[in-house]
């Protein structure tokens, strides 16, 4: 006959809601009683039956976390933030790659990955507004990112101009005047690349320096992609003291590129990232960058999505929440 909670409850004398918030990784749980429990069902050999769990409560206690590549450090990085945090309200997160194309995020909305979690945190690169408002169901949905700004949806992000100003108005006040962009066109206004060269642009007309395009190469968000942008800089003669890379994989591939070609940083040319990933602080020279505020934007996010999934947000219009940001100066660019 199959261990059952009731099993378990008996043989580690606790109740048997006490075995269920064991089970649902509970945070407020004495840790002798825990200990208790998880004896009891390693001695008995119990297997939770997650699948009648959920058809009795209509919960899974799981949520989906799309985003295009986690082999981009900044998502690998805000994944791992994302899975602690909703660990900690008793939540686990599963975890889909769009790879950037409509087809993906759409699966991801109304798919089976939808129909196995509660809610989901969603950072579409490809799909629109109305499509989304119409394929995402009646589950909460909480949009990461920049790319969707409506009303209709609760939208978690960081301050990509007034980061990006501020980045660059600190190279600006180290004497630089030239002062490259790299992962953006210079027609960009939207998304991450169009709101971090908007706030370059603000930054400079503040200090009465001249936008200049040729000084925005366009580039994979990549580290091939920064070392190809600055390998390309040199080869055309355009003159520059500074590289702002748009995120910090970027601006570590300048950095590579330019050590390799014996052109010294900062002295000869400084270097500024944005993200704050944990390879920039180990990087030689380390890397100066933005910290978006990542650990807020897991906790608020995750927050958010929960409080909406139990009923304690009411699912009226959309919140907008952007997370705070520090300038870390490192060598790169003191």
């Amino acid at each position: 006959m199959a261990v059952t909670m009731n099993d378990v409850a008996r043989a580690a004398g606790v109740s048997l809601k006490t075995v269920s918030n064991v089970l649902n990784e509970y945070e407020f749980i004495r840790p002798a009683t825990k200990q208790k429990v998880l004896d009891a069902i390693a001695e008995l050999g119990y297997e939770a039956n997650l699948t009648a769990r959920s058809l009795r409560s209509g919960k899974t206690r799981m949520l989906g976390l799309v985003l295009s590549d986690l082999s981009i450090p900044y998502y690998a990085e805000l994944a791992s933030r994302l899975m602690n945090v909703a660990a900690g309200r008793g939540y686990r997160v599963l975890v889909e790659q769009s790879g950037a194309t409509a087809a993906h995020e759409l699966s991801a909305l109304q798919g089976p990955f939808r129909q196995l979690t509660d809610g989901l945190l969603f950072t579409p690169l490809t799909l629109d507004a109305g499509t989304i408002a119409a394929h995402r169901g009646a589950k909460p949905v909480v949009m990461l990112g920049e790319h969707i700004a409506d009303l209709r949806f609760d939208l978690v992000t960081m301050k990509n101009a007034e980061a990006a100003a501020a980045i660059t108005a600190h190279l600006l006040s180290g004497g630089r005047r030239r002062i490259a962009v790299l992962g953006a066109a210079a027609g960009d206004t939207a998304d991450s690349p169009g709101l971090r060269l908007n706030g370059y642009r603000q930054a400079l007309k503040a200090a009465g320096v001249e936008f200049d395009p040729a000084l925005v190469v366009e580039c994979d968000w990549r580290r091939d992609g920064g070392a190809s942008a600055v390998g390309g800089l040199l080869g055309s003669g355009v003159p520059f003291d500074a590289v702002f890379g748009l995120n910090d994989a970027i601006a570590l591939g300048a950095l590579h590129e330019l050590l390799i070609r014996g052109i010294q940083v900062p002295d000869d040319v400084a270097v500024a990232g944005f993200d704050d990933i944990e390879e920039a602080r180990f990087a030689s020279p380390s890397l100066t960058t933005v910290s978006p505020g990542m650990a807020e934007i897991a906790e608020r996010s995750i927050a958010l999505l929960i409080d909406r999934i139990e009923g304690a947000e009411p699912a009226a219009e959309g919140l907008r929440i952007e997370a705070g940001f520090e300038l870390k100066i490192r060598d790169s660019a003191p």
